[in-house]
């Protein structure tokens, strides 16, 4: 419990939400020519490629992303970065972690909790989904490319996903 006017430090979203929001930026960072490799965002981020490929391969099928497979396949956006909202990926992961809904237990649960928190959900994707491009400006602002490769201009590594 905490004392009152203490800040509550929770993570809303789950690790998997939070992983597929960076994969998606990652493939808006270094969108261009060619495609963006799986293996090469799960190296950026120090993750295992096969967790992440089940998580770009369901992006993929909630048209979020396009997807090549073969030796010249990776990932591209699916539409242009404005066009994909933070609350459009959280709800893709929901759905696809989420059991069928469970019932309530309790007509107190049914009738006055679940809709509250409902509601409370319900605003918090909806300012999730005022998140568009936004993530991948803040990464060019911050220089994301150049600490990861220093020895290339920023610039040149975006170049065509500034408006892709």
């Amino acid at each position: 419990m905490t004392n009152r006017g203490e800040q509550v430090k929770a993570n809303l979203l789950s690790r998997r939400s939070i992983l597929a929001i960076t994969a998606v930026v990652d493939i808006a960072l270094h969108a261009g020519p060619a495609l963006v490799g799986g293996k090469l965002i799960a190296a950026r981020h120090n993750l295992s490629p096969r967790h992440l490929e089940t998580l770009l391969q369901a992006l993929g099928r909630a048209k979020i992303l396009n997807g090549l497979r073969g030796p010249h396949g990776g990932y591209e956006l699916a539409r242009k970065p404005r066009g994909i909202t933070v609350g459009e990926i959280v709800r893709m992961v929901v759905a696809a972690d989420s059991p069928d809904k469970i019932e309530a237990s309790s007509t107190l649960a049914r009738k006055v909790i679940e809709p509250s928190i409902r509601k409370a959900i319900d605003d918090f994707l909806a300012n999730l989904d005022a998140i568009t491009e936004d993530l991948r400006s803040a990464a060019i602002v911050a220089r994301v490319l150049e600490a990861e490769a220093p020895n290339e201009p920023a610039a040149d590594k975006l170049g065509v996903a500034n408006d892709k």
